[in-house]
């Protein structure tokens, strides 16, 4: 069944996402603090906001906040891209007692399979613009199923007329606040690359209008599948902008959102090069032995019927087939028991000889090769172009970089 452009949001939710800028980057970020599943959150409440074991992650942005993005002054609307309030969007306050909203046609989708279906479309909105010194940056509303509107950050390094592009998805349960941030955009945007961040389903402000006993885990498949599709959709849309190198893209992941990399790249070649960050996987062990799951669930995660619904959607199955990308594959050791032992063994048996894997003895050992100095992401960006290829004359952030080398 198509799609209808139809969206229930949570009013509050909704309005406070856009405009409110948030503090700090919680979750399983990088390295992950050991995360808990959030405690029955509300329907219009974020997975990520109602888990408070979860502490600001190491190698979180900053915690200085940007002011929220303004819109473009003066400028008219891009073809296809309206205020979100010509969309047709239809705002529902629940009363105690009134029934969830549900999805009326779920079956144009099939989560169980990282393949997009072809008949998928849907809605672009730009929400908001701001203008900084060295970047841009756009908050999207993107929808293209009932009831899960995401937001994509969209951020463009100014004086490159089409930059390489990288894809950042940092997994659950974290939410979309460090995108907020002035430095953090600046040292993604460094050296004339582009930015998109955004969430995985069920996860963040994609977590609404449910039961407050489902969380990512417990919807896995769709979790898993359906933001798969999501990284495919977003390619095509940023490939029909036209202002993006799309020979040149990469994705960035972490936890959940280096796992749905995985199988993302191996279904679409676009995703030239990878750097992946503790990958969730090899799903009988990771739900037996995760330290995510609550004792009394994990009876449920480890049944034939709960395993089978994600024995497509296996990172171990998928890895193999990216022989022809670089990809990096960085495990922590110590103290990461979100995934367990077993699950990283697999994982990296599974690694065709071009992957590069990476070991840290701890998150200390991490934060000082990886995490620090702004060289969080220098790998990526390396590997999609060198510094040559990439900068430009005009491009104010290049300039600026090179006076400080004299």
């Amino acid at each position: 069944m198509p799609y209808r452009r139809t969206t229930v949001i949570l009013l509050v939710t909704f309005f406070s996402l856009l405009l409110i800028p948030a503090h700090a980057d919680t979750g399983e970020s990088m390295p992950q603090q050991e995360a808990s599943k959030p405690e029955s959150p509300s329907a219009g409440t974020s997975a990520a906001s109602a888990s408070a074991s979860v502490g600001t992650a190491a190698g979180a942005p900053p915690t200085s906040t940007a002011a929220g993005d303004e819109p473009a002054a003066g400028k008219p609307p891009v073809p296809d891209k309206v205020p979100v309030a010509a969309g047709g969007v239809k705002t529902i306050i629940l009363k105690p007692g009134d029934k969830i909203p549900e999805r009326k046609h779920p079956e144009y989708e099939d989560w169980s399979t990282p393949y997009l279906p072809k008949s998928m479309k849907g809605d672009v909105f730009v929400l908001a613009k701001a203008e900084r010194d060295h970047f841009t940056r756009e908050l999207v509303h993107v929808q293209w199923r009932e009831m899960d509107p995401i937001d994509l950050y969209v951020i463009r390094p100014k004086g490159i007329q089409k930059p390489p592009v990288i894809l950042y998805l940092y997994g659950f349960p974290t939410n979309n606040a460090h995108f907020k941030h002035d430095d953090f955009c600046e040292e993604l945007t460094k050296d004339g690359f582009a930015a998109v961040g955004f969430v995985s389903a069920v996860t963040g402000q994609r977590f609404h209008d449910r039961p407050g006993r489902q969380w990512f885990v417990s919807e896995l498949q769709e979790g898993l599948g359906s933001t798969v599709h999501d990284v495919q959709l977003i390619l095509n849309y940023l490939d029909r902008r036209g202002d993006f190198d799309m020979s040149r893209v990469g994705m960035w992941g972490v936890g959940s959102g280096a796992s749905i990399a995985i199988m993302a790249a191996a279904v679409d070649p676009r995703i030239k090069v990878l750097d992946l960050l503790n990958p969730w996987g090899d799903w009988p062990d990771w739900l037996a032995k995760s330290s995510i799951i609550p004792k009394e669930e994990r009876p449920i995660y480890v049944t034939p019927f709960f395993l089978g619904t994600v024995k497509d959607l296996e990172p171990v199955e998928w890895l193999p087939q990216l022989k022809d990308r670089q990809v990096r594959l960085q495990f922590i050791s110590e103290g990461m028991t979100v995934t367990p032992p077993e699950a990283k063994q697999r994982l990296q048996a599974a690694a065709p000889a071009n992957v590069e894997i990476v070991h840290y003895q701890n998150a200390q050992e991490f934060a000082e090769k990886v995490d620090s100095g702004g060289r969080r992401f220098d790998w990526i960006k390396h590997q999609l172009a060198t510094s040559g290829e990439v900068r430009e004359a005009n491009n104010p952030a290049s300039q600026d970089k090179s006076a400080r080398q004299r």
